[in-house]
């Protein structure tokens, strides 16, 4: 499973997704929209939006989350139990 997080370093909304993938033992790639301008455009194109913290897992995106919308949605998707 390949896991990639849009972040800003800022958000605290993507400091608990971090959080989140950890308590689970998730790997995932980090990807700092505001450090890197290709990123977030790649990010708007996936999601049609700008918002942090947003979430491609094998092609599923989930944009604009908290951590109890990516749990709701994480079981909705069918992906792995955790």
């Amino acid at each position: 499973m390949k896991i990639r997080l849009f972040f800003k370093p800022s958000c605290p909304w993507c400091h608990e997704a971090f959080d989140w993938f950890a308590s689970r033992n998730l790997s995932y790639e980090g990807v700092n929209v505001s450090a890197d301008p290709a990123a977030f455009e790649e990010m708007r194109r996936l999601t049609g939006q700008g918002k942090v913290p947003s979430v491609e897992i094998d092609g599923k995106i989930l944009a604009d989350f908290d951590t109890g919308q990516l749990e709701q949605w994480w079981r909705q998707q069918g992906l792995p139990p955790v």
